[in-house]
């Protein structure tokens, strides 16, 4: 064998990344290696902030040095040594671009391949691809050009130019046209160095007023109201204009098309809260009347094949979209034909059938944006690489996860590593070797617990071993309704008028097939009723000081039982206020920026990111300063808070919610950008409690949980059913649906072949019947 052909190994050897704990260990290349454990015993750490992060980082470095000032900053993984890496692609659950362009066939190869095939055979012929696409404006020109020739004899002559884009001019391929309420926008009593701007960023004494009071089109002193026609237009509406501010060359711009540019171009939820309420308040949005909400222009979307234009094309669903290619026969663009079946069928095998192509990604979950991710990997011509996924399985229904799995192993017989995080046991049966971490979460875990096959693993005296065959059974008795909410007529979607009585002082599961119309249905008519707390996986929003003490208000007890302790303010136990570092203002790290480089993130030297004062750290409770306590895991500051000099009730009952919902190993002080989505939900659950409502609705509370938790979980739900409430669960945990009292099953597919109830009454029913995919997937569970 050559020795080029020996580098079968991945090595890792003393990885300390966040709680592991001097981790060593050998993964097979081009295998496919699942690592589980318990939530926070530090899967994601060793595969993410380990081997991918050290991969991305080495191929950074091979970028210019200018190329690199402009991408992230990555530190090196704490680790002694890596060997046999290979290039890593992270598919993670991150949402895709909040782009307002962005939409599922420009994420993917199918709307680059469809332009380039109507170019080719669409009639009438219009022009090239670009001719096709929504971010291609069509512009043309004319002028006279001088030419000199060699002789020294110069000529003019007239030219033109035109390019043939497909953007509707109305929208600007945005499908959308906005509507700005000016009154919002600008206070007409006042000048502009009063403050007539009420955008936010747009301070009477910043730049951004500075720019329009100081340009000469109009006196910054006079009230907007008293400017002439003239100069309001210039103010609210002019083109992009070079002006000289205080003699700095600058570009003014009128304030409408630039709040339109500089706001309006990303999607809402990714806005900052402050500048997502001005949008809410000042702009309304509608369909664009031009193009139908297509944003392609009439000339685009009169060029045909077989009498479908491609914006007919991309509002199909992708099953109907699939089968309408699977009946054309276009010899002369077959490769292309061949390349949009093959990405289409990928679309449809990894349960995305429902979408359509013109579906803006923003709008995606977690779980469907990854999966869309997957698409453009599926058919890549790259091998060898390493590709990392986290719980893939995620929002999967157990008839889509057999299609899942069949994607992971392609992507490993084509001759590439698979690195999974998982907890489903049916991804866990597919690897060829199994990572197990524990033995628990947080401090009690980061180390590796067992290595070797699943079968291996069945037998290992883990809790992942012993709890991988876990079946729950049937209830023996379930509770009865107290009444019923009742839905009539939902349309939300896909809903066909769908008529549904929802029992109450219940636990009720929803599930379905994704796609079928749970959300809709849940999140159509019962969220926005009264007395209903509502729980998803959505971003938390704050920055990056937030953190569980912070968002579930635990700090607040901590700091009054601190400052009562030690007879001083609570204010000096808060890194946002008096008690914060004074050189990193309570961050924890010092930013150096080196202009065209890399920026460099140090820990603070002042407090060794601790983020207080060294005189704040002399105060304890219970002979632990705030930072040993914000540095503790929940179940350890639940134990500390719970007797003893550091007995604080308050603080005590939060944190035994937090340990409740399964965030025991979670630390307080941890920042909220590093949560998981299912995380997210746990603790938003345990946040809100305590609030008064009498239907609580959540949105797959089983995401990111091990085996051994989802009973922890539904220990939970049935305390919550048996205080009064009722509790509904869209879920498609099959041990989550066991435990129900009643199941409304959504069906019976996706898309346009769902939306309707496909079965209603007790889980012993729905197994008994098993004429639905999700009775025939339960009877097998629960071993009928």
């Amino acid at each position: 064998m050559s020795q080029a052909d020996s580098h079968d190994i991945i090595r890792v050897r003393g990885a300390r990344e966040n709680n592991l704990r001097d981790v060593s260990l050998d993964l097979p290349k081009r295998r496919l290696t699942v690592f589980t454990g318990v939530s926070g015993s530090g899967k994601s750490s060793l595969v993410f902030g380990t081997i991918a992060a050290e991969s991305r980082r080495l191929i950074d470095e091979t970028y210019p040095a200018f190329v690199q000032g402009f991408m992230p900053s990555l530190n090196r993984p704490d680790v002694d040594s890596l060997e046999g890496l290979t290039t890593a692609i992270m598919v993670d659950q991150e949402r895709m671009g909040a782009n307002s362009r962005s939409t599922v066939g420009t994420a993917t190869d199918a709307n680059a391949l469809l332009r380039m095939l109507f170019s080719r055979v669409a009639q009438p012929h219009i022009g090239s691809p670009q001719a096709y696409s929504f971010n291609v404006a069509s512009v043309s020109g004319q002028g006279a050009v001088q030419m000199e020739n060699s002789r020294g004899t110069t000529t003019k002559e007239v030219r033109s130019f035109s390019i043939q884009g497909g953007q509707c001019a109305r929208c600007e391929g945005m499908g959308a046209v906005s509507d700005i309420d000016l009154s919002q926008v600008v206070d007409e009593s006042k000048s502009l160095r009063e403050g007539a701007i009420t955008v936010p960023g747009f301070t009477a004494d910043g730049w951004m007023v500075r720019i329009y009071a100081e340009a000469g089109f109009f006196d910054g002193d006079t009230p907007v109201k008293d400017f002439t026609s003239r100069q309001r237009d210039d103010f609210l509406y002019k083109e992009p204009v070079k002006v000289k501010v205080n003699g700095i060359n600058m570009t003014y711009e009128g304030l409408i098309p630039r709040i339109q540019k500089s706001m309006l171009a990303k999607d809402k939820e990714s806005m900052q809260p402050h500048i997502r309420a001005f949008v809410e308040r000042a702009v309304t949005f509608q369909t664009c009347p031009e193009c139908d909400g297509t944003r392609l222009n009439e000339t685009a979307r009169s060029s045909v094949i077989d009498g479908k234009s491609i914006a007919d094309l991309c509002r199909m669903q992708i099953t109907d979209l699939a089968q309408w290619f699977a009946g054309v026969d276009l010899p002369a663009a077959g490769p292309l034909v061949e390349g949009i079946r093959s990405v289409l069928t990928a679309f449809v095998d990894i349960g995305l059938g429902y979408l359509s192509l013109e579906r803006p990604t923003g709008t995606l979950s977690g779980g469907e944006s990854q999966r869309t991710k997957m698409i453009r990997h599926l058919g890549s011509a790259l091998t060898d690489v390493t590709y990392v996924f986290d719980e893939p399985t995620i929002g999967l229904h157990p008839h889509d996860i057999q299609n899942m799995n069949d994607l992971l192993l392609q992507l490993r017989d084509k001759g590439n590593t698979v690195l999974v995080v998982e907890h489903k046991p049916e991804t866990i049966a597919i690897g060829d070797h199994v990572v197990d971490m524990g033995p628990g979460a947080g401090t009690d875990g980061g180390e590796v617990v067992f290595e070797g096959t699943p079968a291996q693993l069945a037998e290992a005296d883990t809790r992942t071993g012993r709890h991988l065959h876990d079946r729950a059974g049937l209830k023996e008795a379930v509770r009865t309704p107290a009444g019923a909410i009742e839905v009539r007529g939902a349309d939300a979607h896909n809903l066909r008028g769908v008529d549904v009585d929802i029992p109450t002082g219940v636990l009720v599961v929803v599930t379905g097939v994704a796609g079928s119309g749970k959300s809709s249905l849940i999140h159509g008519s019962v969220t926005p009723r009264e007395d209903v707390i509502a729980v998803d996986q959505s971003p938390i929003r704050g920055s990056r000081r937030s953190s569980p003490a912070t968002y579930t208000s635990l700090l607040d007890p901590i700091r009054k039982a601190f400052a009562k302790a030690n007879g001083v303010k609570p204010a000096l136990f808060s890194s946002n206020s008096e008690g914060a570092c004074p050189v990193c203002k309570g961050a924890g790290v010092t930013v150096t920026d080196l202009g065209p480089f890399d920026s460099v993130e140090t820990v603070c030297e002042e407090c060794e990111g601790r983020r207080f004062q060294a005189s704040v750290l002399e105060h304890t409770l219970g002979d632990k300063n705030i930072a040993e306590v914000l540095g503790m895991s929940v179940a350890q500051a639940e134990e500390f808070f719970a007797t003893g000099d550091a007995k604080t009730p308050a603080a005590h009952k939060i944190l035994a919610r937090m340990k409740d919902v399964g965030l025991g190993y979670l630390k307080l002080g941890q920042p909220l950008t590093t949560l998981s989505g299912g995380e997210r939900q746990r603790l938003k659950l345990a946040a809100r409690m305590t609030e008064k409502g009498d239907v609580y609705v959540l949105d797959e509370p089983t995401t990111g949980l091990h085996l051994a938790d989802v009973s922890t979980l539904l220990g939970l739900l049935d305390r919550l059913v048996d205080s009064g409430k009722t509790v509904i669960v869209i879920e498609h945990h099959q041990a989550v649906m066991a435990h129900a009292d009643w199941i409304i099953d959504m069906g019976p597919g996706a898309g346009h072949d769902g939306g309707a109830v496909v079965f209603e009454g007790t889980p012993a029913a729905l197994v008994e019947d098993a004429s639905t995919l999700t009775g025939q997937h339960l009877k097998e569970y629960v071993g009928r």
